[in-house]
């Protein structure tokens, strides 16, 4: 049985979420999988790098009791802690994607599996982060960036074989839904923007999810994944749901259309992807005509399946984290 020294870059909700579910999981990993895990580096701006020739008490980390010392950087860091797998849950940088590419890019030479929740490096770097994964024997994965646990990337890579796409259609924001679905209530956008915060899907700004940026990030993750076309954010067509009155979403919806901010990519046929995200009218009947209130979904249309729909209802903190130990099972196993 391989014991697996893990690290965790960042250590907010997701990766707290995460060292919970290890432990949760640490029988069913060790029955089933023949897993075995210690936490020996732990990185964030409050703790600072902190690392450990033993293991990490996870109660102590999840506490905030720990009083390992900390090393200077990255690489000593890594050299300390010398993990076998890597989680990278750090804050998103949608301009740049760092200093996750860098990070991810160390942990990977470093000859860590290296795994994701962090859409940007996806975005910007996934070409050269895979590229060293390959030549290091190692696995570079990121379900948890576009559904939360639910499959996307991992269907395809495992299941899918020789399907073509011919584009998709997604509603990858939840905060968005939120709003949309309190004003077609009656009530306002910032009434809907705190009922959205109330639920823990919103930030204190939303300005990042109300303004289509964080949809068109995850275009751009699925384009250069799976369409491998390497889309930026600057390619896509964008409109937020900031113009949408309360009357007009109230009568969409009487009509049997409410709008929803929908991400798409149509794959033309010299190759080229046209993408866009912007609010639409959708009907009840449509593939994603159901998907409200914090729930996700993705619709692809595929040369021999003619489309295939993929929901993840209602996702949270703890489903955020299954997509990433489900990573570090795929990527030992």
């Amino acid at each position: 049985m391989k014991r697996y020294r893990v690290a965790f870059l960042g250590f907010g909700n997701v990766g707290r979420a995460l060292a919970r579910l290890l432990v949760a999981k640490s029988a069913e990993l060790r029955d089933n999988y023949d897993i075995e895990w210690e936490i020996t580096g732990v990185a964030t701006r409050r703790m600072g790098w902190r690392a450990s020739d033993d293991a990490f008490d996870p109660a102590k980390l999840l506490a905030g009791n720990d009083e390992t010392a900390s090393e200077s950087g990255i690489n000593e860091w890594l050299a300390r802690a010398k993990p076998d797998v890597v989680f990278e849950t750090t804050s998103l940088n949608p301009e740049t994607g760092q200093p996750a590419i860098a990070y991810l890019k160390a942990s990977l030479l470093h000859g860590a599996h290296t795994i994701t929740a962090n859409k940007a490096p996806i975005v910007y770097a996934y070409d050269e982060l895979n590229e060293i994964a390959v030549a290091r024997g190692k696995r570079f994965l990121f379900e948890s960036t576009v559904l939360d646990s639910a499959p996307v990337f991992s269907l395809f890579r495992e299941t899918l074989p020789a399907v073509k796409v011919r584009g998709f259609t997604g509603v990858f924001n939840s905060t968005t839904n939120v709003i949309l679905e309190t004003m077609e209530a009656g009530r306002s956008f910032a009434e809907g923007v705190k009922a959205a915060q109330e639920l823990g899907v919103a930030e204190t700004d939303p300005s990042h999810d109300v303004d289509g940026w964080d949809s068109i990030m995850k275009i751009c993750a699925i384009s250069r994944v799976i369409l491998r076309m390497p889309l930026l954010p600057r390619d896509v067509r964008r409109e937020g749901i900031r113009g949408l009155d309360a009357a007009t979403l109230q009568g969409a919806r009487a009509e049997g259309k409410p709008y929803k901010l929908l991400s798409r990519a149509i794959v033309n046929a010299d190759g080229s992807v046209t993408p866009s995200v912007r609010p639409e009218q959708i009907t009840f009947t449509d593939p994603l005509g159901g998907v409200r209130g914090t729930s996700l979904a993705v619709h692809f249309e595929l040369d021999t399946i003619p489309g295939l729909t993929i929901i993840s209802h209602r996702p949270n903190l703890q489903s955020t984290a299954y997509g990433l130990l489900a990573d570090f099972i795929n990527a030992v196993n």
